[in-house]
């Protein structure tokens, strides 16, 4: 365990003190916001699991459709097809927080279903239109999948970096503040043993000096009481 160098003072102690007090604040904090980032992760991950087992078979599908119709359709028209005027619609994007934790949240705008085509359906076969048509149902569950995954990542990071802070508090810091704080504290015992020792050693000298001046005294009286006698 590692201390910290610093002069063994009172004053250095009361601070001393006063940052492991904060210091154990702060990592029970820092545990708290981990074990809620923790739910907070599960339950997007578990969404996000029953999310991708409903949608990876539909994907599967609409793909397949797809992949028929560019095999085809003559390439050159397929590109054509996606290059025209694609329908009104879109996603707004924002963001809320949870722990501090900035995550996407975002909206769809729906398209009119009429207009889903972006192409000539003499240019194109029934099986792009059932793919788009499939694609078009998935639309918000994909973007909600976008929105957990991206969310999913961000609660990962932070989790990993809490856990990094709380790690670094309790086995390191903290450690090495109590042991400090130990150090000096039997320090400055010392200190006050020797400036008492010290202290009975002066009040000794001076009560045997004072003992010693009285019977010097005592004796000189007694020598004057003879004389005069």
């Amino acid at each position: 365990m590692a201390l910290l160098k610093v002069n063994p003072t009172r004053i250095n102690l009361l601070k001393l003190k006063r940052e492991l007090k904060t210091a154990k604040r702060g990592h029970k904090l820092l545990k708290d916001k981990r074990d809620g980032l923790m739910r907070e992760f599960m339950g997007r991950v578990r969404e996000v699991k029953e999310l991708r087992a409903r949608l990876n078979p539909a994907l599967i599908e609409a793909f397949t459709h797809y992949a028929s119709a560019s095999a085809i359709m003559n390439p050159k028209k397929l590109e054509n097809a996606f290059r025209t005027k694609k329908s009104e619609g879109g996603v707004e994007a924002s963001t809320r927080s949870i722990m501090s934790v900035p995550l996407p949240s975002f909206t769809v705008n729906e398209v009119d279903e009429g207009t889903a085509f972006p192409y000539g359906y003499l240019e194109s076969y029934g099986n792009l239109d059932t793919a788009l048509i499939r694609l078009r149902s998935l639309y918000t569950d994909l973007i909600r999948l976008a929105e957990l995954e991206s969310a999913v990542e961000r609660l990962a990071r932070e989790i990993e970096q809490t856990r990094r802070r709380a790690s670094a508090l309790e086995h390191f810091r903290i450690p090495a503040l109590t042991g400090t704080i130990k150090l000096i504290t039997l320090r400055l015992d010392e200190q006050a043993r020797d400036a008492l020792v010290s202290t009975m050693r002066v009040k000794a000298n001076i009560t045997n000096k004072g003992e010693s001046d009285m019977d010097k005294r005592s004796l000189d009286m007694s020598e004057r009481v003879q004389l005069a006698t």
